[in-house]
């Protein structure tokens, strides 16, 4: 072990395995990973989200029992990504029991570690979420997102693995965004341009996300000038999307996110490496970026909403949409969500119209990670940056992106309907 990376009485002793295989393991991969970073210590972390606990195969399955089998039991509260599968309706859809079975069995190691199962990508929504300035350890990207930029937790892009290991080591790298230096504002992203009534629509920003994923690549963006206020669920499209085309872990957003009440702030006193101030026509060619495939004169197979997870508000919004209306006999609506949430939703008395109105749900996965969709379901829709931004290369299907209004007119019409007003104004 390099002298430069300090470890505690308590560190060391995990790594000797006197708290078992498990535990040793984990504390091996963290202080490896410390190395390769150059941190010069491990700091406490207060909980976790796990990104690991999606099965991607054989070996993520060995690894999570392996863990398991050698008494790994997590030391902070550790919330669970999306699993592989839906345990109760994966037989609904298309998903092979030779990839259902193993999925379930990697479900059960984590939960096993004492992980919370939670399954969902999006666990601020119903778990207790992480304050200003505490550290830890999260996997998934919008998740993470999301934890640095709205909640002000700190938290590294961890990748499945690492992210369970820190958990059941309730330890981490101290490098990157865990630290104060590292998270200063970069770029500035210049809304003033932007018209009032694109600002105000939930649409613009999973857009906005994209474009400026595309343009800041890793670095910290700083949004300000936008007339408009976005709530939690247009801040949850907008990392999500920027997390995707991008690598963005953190944003500041003046005036809204928590290290950001003032330009000063966001860029900890500094001045801006570069500023960017989008056009109407690069947000509209952004927008039709997210289409692949797949135009207004085609029929359409499904119209795919949850990714992130759908939020309470959400189901609110598109029980309104719906409430009364049935959709085209051709085209499916699926919805993925949390298991809390669908539970939340149907207590509030949302999902009878939702129902009624022929979508259908599903729980504890997500379908870009779970081979759920037949063959014969081909041309798919979303309000989604995110799911528009991955749909062609990991399901190879064609795509079209729109608000959530269009994607329920768009089912109810049976093919791609779009409301182009307020992106020409």
């Amino acid at each position: 072990m390099p002298n430069r990376l300090h470890l505690t009485d308590s560190d060391r002793a995990s790594l000797s395995g006197v708290e078992g295989e498990g535990t040793r393991l984990a504390m091996s991969i963290v202080t490896r990973m410390a190395e390769v970073v150059e941190a010069p210590r491990l700091l406490h972390i207060t909980a976790a989200h796990i990104d690991s606990s999606l099965y991607q195969g054989p070996a993520t399955l060995e690894f999570a029992e392996r863990l398991a089998s050698g008494g790994a039991r997590v030391r902070v509260p550790s919330t669970l990504n999306v699993s592989g599968v839906d345990p109760s309706g994966w037989r609904e859809w298309a998903v092979p029991e030779d990839w259902a079975e193993p999925a379930r069995r990697q479900m059960e190691a984590y939960e096993q570690m004492g992980c919370l199962p939670s399954w969902t990508c999006a666990p601020y929504q119903t778990e207790a979420r992480p304050e200003l300035g505490q550290q830890v350890a999260w996997g998934e990207s919008s998740a993470i997102v999301f934890a640095n930029s709205v909640l002000g937790a700190r938290t590294e892009r961890y990748p499945d693995l690492l992210d369970i290991c820190c958990a059941v080591t309730g330890r981490a790298p101290a490098a990157g965004l865990h630290l104060e230096e590292n998270r200063a504002g970069q770029i500035l992203v210049d809304l003033s341009g932007i018209p009032e009534a694109l600002g105000a629509e939930a649409s613009f920003y999973p857009v906005l996300g994209h474009l400026v994923g595309r343009t800041v690549g890793d670095r910290i963006p700083v949004l300000d000038g936008l007339v408009a206020e976005p709530d939690e669920d247009d801040f949850k499209a907008l990392g999500a999307a920027m997390a995707s085309a991008g690598s963005v872990a953190l944003f500041h957003w003046v005036g809204r996110t928590p290290e950001a009440a003032d330009r000063e702030a966001a860029f900890h006193g500094r001045e801006p490496e570069t500023k960017v101030r989008p056009t109407l026509a690069e947000l509209r060619a952004a927008r039709d970026d997210l289409g692949h495939g797949l135009v207004e004169a085609d029929g359409l197979d499904l119209v795919v909403l949850g990714s992130p997870h759908f939020s309470l508000a959400e189901f609110a919004t598109l029980a309104t949409l719906v409430e009364g209306r049935r959709r085209h006999p051709s085209t499916r609506m699926l919805i993925t969500t949390s298991r809390a949430v669908r539970q939340i939703a149907e207590s509030a008395g949302h999902l009878s119209a939702v129902e009624r109105f022929g979508a259908e749900l599903t729980v504890d996965t997500c379908i870009l990670t779970s081979p759920m969709l037949p063959e014969e379901i081909r041309r798919l829709m979303t309000n989604s940056a995110k799911y528009a931004y991955y749909t062609p290369g990991l399901l190879g299907r064609a795509i079209a992106f729109g608000s959530l209004t269009d994607c329920v007119e768009s089912a109810c019409a049976g093919r791609v309907l779009r409301d182009d007003g307020p992106w020409t104004s």
